[in-house]
């Protein structure tokens, strides 16, 4: 049979009774008909077996057939499907597709058992037996199928870090040819095999980070790159996989660090197909019309979203940009599934980029995660997948525009000791009635948000005096400092000195408005709100010392939702909302004046009186989709109306329009600054020198 299918000899002394019950029972059943697609949701099963947090470990989620085909369709299908149509009439086009078809290379380099490679080829053999299907329509040339047949497994090329999957990779992708092989004897009436197997894809097990993609398969060969890398976020990686993403990483790139770990393969992806200009010159000369990878390759990968939100975005792209990496189509996030059983939650983006531009980009939308996309044309498509000009968004320390700061609030770390339920509250005054006067109302995100009242020990300019006749007190005092000596962390144990206080004090001196951290993904707005100055907000929450109903107008608009959902990190799914990404590089209106500015503000009056008019409500119940009240829908409603005024447009279709927009105003802003200060030393002749 050749192509090492049958090279390895199996022990049959290990073959039991119910081993052999099994092998009957598989050899009783017909797999004539199954997608040999399914050996990957097979295998995740088998890793089930031995724990989810293996799998977890190596990344290992594989991707259905339907998000396969999201990726490869686009990627290159759609427009191989568009020539064959075109020349559905011309024989010497339609041969001519099938030579191009026969040469083309594809390359997964994180290919697991081979489901991207194992429908592609399937695909490709399908669109082969159509044109041949045109060409005996036409009957103006014999047909041949030993000679016309030409597409085959050597075309795919893989690396998989682990042994079984890659062993599966190249089995299923010759059950898939002889699937199709037997499909062809079925069109043509004549018996197609191709025995023995001369030809065999090319899976290679290794690290593909560590290993040369050119020895794989060489740059200037491969046509189009694809696949599901490993998903593991920054914070969840092994030092060998903080390595690996470090050494991929050019050195010098700033904040590589916060990457998740599929990054490294956009990074090494763009290196391989950039090379050195020296070869791409060379190549020119010796590769007949065929052009340089960096002009040819095209790559598509399935992603966390989180490559496209944050903090994480403006690290990522700004070294992809650099490369020349441009964005060719995108599915926008939506919800991963595959055939496994315990499927993982995770939300994914599909990229599709190359090194040179596109006459033609799209961007799959989705109008929620789980719902199917629809198709846009777009001019450009950026970093946020956002059809707009390509804007990073690094960390700003303070706002675009001229809008109050934003501030943290205060982080106890005290292991507990500061903080009081109402019951503990009113435990805590029976033995110590003095404390009292230094216990305030105490918030964070999921206090405010579900109506918890808590309460804290507030210590800030306490007489020695007065706490020292507090004893009870001081045995809670002395429990955070035996707290922060014992934490492995010097930036803790340094604040056991002063554990009479939080560790990070940042209470307002006024009243504020408190923005949450975190919120649920389903709501339409974040739920914000003004608190008094004697409620402790803690580090869940960010606050704005400075606000007024005009802020609290423009930060829960449509237009700023809009913004937080495509700029802002996630946790999970949910919203993680960042002052220095989202709320500093926010592009607020032109301030306006008179009726304008009096209509903004007494929508945001309407707001927080519709929800004043549901007092046994909490900001869960009144912002929950399904419960949200009619009236504070409304109000909100028009609110969003009187904000897009102050942005000078009207009747927006969708977030990402909302968004697109933004982008092209915050590109207008940006561009208004003064250039960075560059400091000047004095010359040798008194002349400033740079």
């Amino acid at each position: 049979m050749n192509g090492r299918l049958f090279e390895e000899q199996l022990p049959i002394s290990a073959c039991d009774g119910r081993m052999r019950g099994l092998l009957l029972d598989c050899c009783g059943l017909d797999w004539g008909r199954i997608s040999p697609a399914i050996f990957g949701a097979l295998f995740q099963c088998v890793m089930d077996e031995e724990g989810t947090e293996r799998r977890r470990n190596v990344g290992a989620h594989y991707t259905s057939e339907e998000n396969i085909l999201k990726l490869i369709k686009p990627l290159f299908l759609d427009g191989l499907w568009a020539e064959f149509n075109a020349a559905k009439r011309n024989t010497s086009k339609l041969f001519g597709l099938l030579k191009k078809i026969a040469g083309l290379k594809f390359f997964d380099p994180a290919c697991g058992c081979g489901n991207f490679l194992v429908i592609a080829y399937r695909e490709l053999r399908l669109l082969e037996l159509e044109i041949l299907r045109s060409a005996r329509t036409i009957g103006l040339r014999q047909l041949d199928l030993f000679r016309d047949l030409n597409v085959n497994v050597h075309q795919f090329y893989g690396i998989e870090i682990e042994e079984f999957p890659a062993q599966i990779a190249q089995v299923a992708l010759w059950l898939t040819d002889h699937q199709m092989n037997m499909l062809v004897s079925e069109e043509f009436g004549q018996y197609y095999r191709r025995l023995p197997l001369t030809k065999s894809p090319s899976i290679r097990c290794g690290n593909a980070l560590q290993i040369d993609w050119n020895d794989v398969i060489s740059a200037e060969r491969v046509d189009y790159i694809l696949g599901n890398p490993p998903f593991v976020g920054a914070m969840f990686m092994s030092p060998e996989q903080r390595n690996d993403l470090l050494s991929v990483a050019r050195p010098g790139m700033k904040n590589a660090g916060i990457l998740d770990y599929v990054t490294a393969w956009y990074l090494k992806a763009a290196q391989y197909v950039r090379g050195d200009d020296k070869i791409f010159a060379l190549l020119e000369g010796i590769s007949g019309t065929r052009k340089p990878p960096r002009e040819r390759v095209k790559i598509a990968f399935v992603s966390t979203n989180s490559i496209t939100q944050g903090e994480q975005a403006g690290v990522l792209w700004s070294e992809l940009l650099r490369f020349g990496v441009r964005i060719h189509f995108a599915h926008r996030t939506f919800k991963w599934s595959n055939e496994a059983r315990g499927k993982a939650a995770v939300y994914c983006v599909i990229i599709g980029f190359a090194l040179h531009d596109a006459d033609r980009k799209t961007i799959y939308d989705y109008p929620d995660i789980d719902a199917e996309p629809h198709a846009l044309a777009a001019a450009n498509i950026n970093p946020y997948l956002v059809d707009a000009p390509d804007v990073l968004l690094m960390n700003r320390n303070k706002p675009l525009c001229a809008a109050p700061p934003m501030r943290f609030g205060s982080m106890p770390r005290d292991d507990g000791n500061f903080i009081l339920t109402d019951s503990e509250k009113g435990s805590f005054l029976k033995i110590e009635p003095a404390a009292i006067k230094w216990i305030h109302p105490y918030t964070g995100a999921y206090e405010f948000i579900n109506g918890e009242r808590r309460w804290c020990l507030w210590l800030l300019d306490i007489r020695p005096d007065e706490l020292r006749a507090m004893p009870n007190v001081m045995k809670r005092i002395e429990a955070v400092r035996k707290f922060r000596l014992a934490s492995k962390a010097e930036s803790t144990r340094k604040f056991a000195g002063t554990s009479t206080l939080f560790c990070q004090l940042a209470q307002p001196d006024s009243d504020y408005l408190l923005v949450p951290r975190v919120s649920s993904e389903r709501r339409q707005y974040i739920p914000i709100g003004f608190m008094s100055k004697e409620v402790i907000a803690n580090d869940a929450v960010l606050t704005i010392a400075e606000a007024n109903p005009y802020h609290f107008a423009i930060l829960t608009s449509a237009m700023h939702m809009a913004w937080v959902r495509y700029v802002c990190g996630r946790l999970k799914s949910d919203y993680r909302y960042s002052k220095d990404i989202v709320y500093n590089n926010f592009p607020w209106p032109a301030e306006p004046v008179g009726k304008q500015r009096t209509a903004i503000e007494e929508a945001a009056q309407a707001v927080l009186d519709a929800r004043a008019g549901h007092p046994e409500a909490s900001l869960a119940d009144l912002y929950d989709p399904a419960a949200m009240p009619p009236d504070l829908r409304k109000a909100h409603q028009t609110l969003d109306r009187a904000v897009d005024a102050a942005y000078g447009k009207k009747d927006f279709v969708s977030d990402a329009e909302r968004v697109a927009f933004l982008f092209e105003l915050y590109h207008k802003y940006t561009s208004l600054l003064p250039a960075p200060e560059v400091k000047k030393k004095r010359g040798s002749r008194g002349r400033p020198a740079l």
